[in-house]
C-alpha cells in the first residue's frame, strides 16, 4: 500500500498541512502510520480531499461533509441534500444573473438619469427583497 507522509498529502492535494490535522482531528479524513512524528495517509486521502473541497465548494460545512463519509471514510453522499443543494445554486444563479444584468443595464443605460429608465426601474424591483408583511396592531384590553 503506497503511504504518502503528510507533507507529500499536502502538496498534491494542495490543502496545508495544518488544515490536514485539523481535518484528521475532526475525522474527515484518517492517517493510517506515522514515520516517527509525521503523519501517513493511504493515497485514498487525496479522494477524500477533493470530496471535502467540492463539498465546501457547494456550501457545505464540515460537520455536514463529515455526514457524507461512512465509517470507513467511503463516500456516502446522501442524494436528497445534494439535490437541495443544486436547487440552492440555481436559485442563486437566477438571482446573481439579474444583478448582472442589472449592473451591464446601468452601465451601459442611454437614459441621461437612471431613475427614468423603465427597464432599469424593473430591474430594481426584482433585485427587491419582498416586502414584509404588516402585523396587525394590538389592542390592549
Amino acid at each position: 500500500m503506497l503511504l504518502l507522509d503528510i507533507g507529500v498529502l499536502a502538496e498534491r492535494s494542495g490543502v496545508p498541512a495544518s488544515t490536514l490535522r485539523y481535518y484528521e482531528e475532526i475525522g474527515l479524513i484518517r492517517s493510517v502510520a506515522r514515520h516517527g512524528l509525521r503523519r501517513q495517509f493511504d493515497a485514498e486521502a487525496l479522494t477524500q480531499l477533493a470530496l471535502i473541497s467540492l463539498g465546501k465548494t457547494a456550501g457545505f460545512s464540515l460537520e455536514e461533509i463529515r455526514g457524507m463519509f461512512g465509517k470507513d471514510g467511503s463516500a456516502d453522499l446522501p442524494r436528497t441534500a445534494l439535490h437541495q443543494r443544486a436547487d440552492q445554486i440555481e436559485r442563486q444563479i437566477r438571482e446573481l444573473t439579474t444583478l448582472r444584468n442589472a449592473l451591464r443595464h446601468v452601465a451601459e443605460c442611454p437614459a441621461e438619469q437612471h431613475m427614468e429608465c423603465p427597464k432599469f426601474r424593473r430591474l430594481l424591483r426584482l433585485a427587491s427583497p419582498p416586502p414584509k408583511p404588516r402585523r396587525a396592531p394590538r389592542r390592549e384590553g
